[in-house]
């Protein structure tokens, strides 16, 4: 009679095994079909807001996350800002004192990615169990966001104890879209900056044709009321001597009043 797989006593194993392959390269796909749809992404979005918060978004629902969240650098520094959050998508510029996250701070501080398998018996978490509740916590990695040499960021993420634990192809997974991430904040800041810069000439332009028209009105009515004065003969023969101060001074009060009127 011929045996079928089923009846080989290492059959239970070799199912197990293929089934783990199966789970991981469908696991690998899905982290390459991110890759590509936030490339795509990024690309059509130019609001930092936005591009952050779409990140954050997809690397919640790939992991099936507990805690989704990208940090930035603040002005000091112990300071970050919380800018996108998965479990409040209107949470986007809170003020944190990252003292009171060893992970988060070790990562700005080394530019390391920092991976804690356990937050219940994690070392470097012993300081902060008493203010933290991390009794549902299973992991956290948390990836810097590196522009050159530069932190300007992290990527925070927290999975539920039971949850699946990350891998290593995970987190080089993380590390890849930190990448993405720092080159979205670049140039979604460029284009931020180019739109500020066209706003600025607009305004520029836009006071130049004002002074321009109250410098003109202005003229007229001094020439008008110059014209229509019975002493402007006589004016006329005492303009010579005139000091080159106070025709200076004139001139700075009469661009005073220009730029007032300019003003509206």
């Amino acid at each position: 009679m011929t045996r079928t797989a089923e009846d080989s006593p290492q059959a239970p194993g070799e199912l197990a095994a293929l089934r783990a392959l199966v789970d991981e390269l469908t696991r690998e796909r899905d982290q390459l079909l991110t890759v590509v749809d936030l490339q795509q992404e990024l690309a059509r979005s130019l609001q930092v807001a936005d591009v952050l918060q779409r990140i954050t978004r997809r690397l919640g629902d790939l992991f099936g996350l507990d805690r989704s969240s990208i940090y930035l650098a603040g002005e000091g520094s112990d300071e970050v800002r919380l800018v996108a959050t998965l479990e409040n998508p209107e949470l986007r510029n809170l003020l944190v004192d990252i003292t009171r996250y060893p992970e988060l701070a070790h990562a700005f501080s080394s530019g390391q990615t920092v991976f804690i398998p356990d937050a219940m018996t994690d070392p470097r978490l012993a300081d902060v169990r008493a203010q933290h509740d991390l009794t549902g916590v299973q992991s956290i990695v948390v990836v810097p966001i590196r522009w050159r040499a530069t932190v300007i960021g992290a990527i925070f993420l927290r999975t539920e104890r039971g949850g699946a634990p990350f891998a290593e192809r995970d987190i080089r997974f993380c590390e890849v879209i930190a990448s993405l991430t720092a080159k979205a904040v670049r140039n979604a800041h460029r284009f931020e900056q180019v739109e500020r810069n066209h706003d600025e000439q607009t305004v520029r332009r836009r006071r130049v044709e004002l002074e321009r028209i109250a410098f003109v009105a202005f003229l007229r009515r001094l020439l008008s009321r110059y014209a229509s004065s019975d002493d402007q003969l006589w004016s006329e023969t005492l303009l010579p001597r005139e000091s080159d101060d106070e025709l200076e001074r004139l001139v700075s009060v009469a661009m005073q009043v220009i730029g007032e009127e300019a003003k509206g």
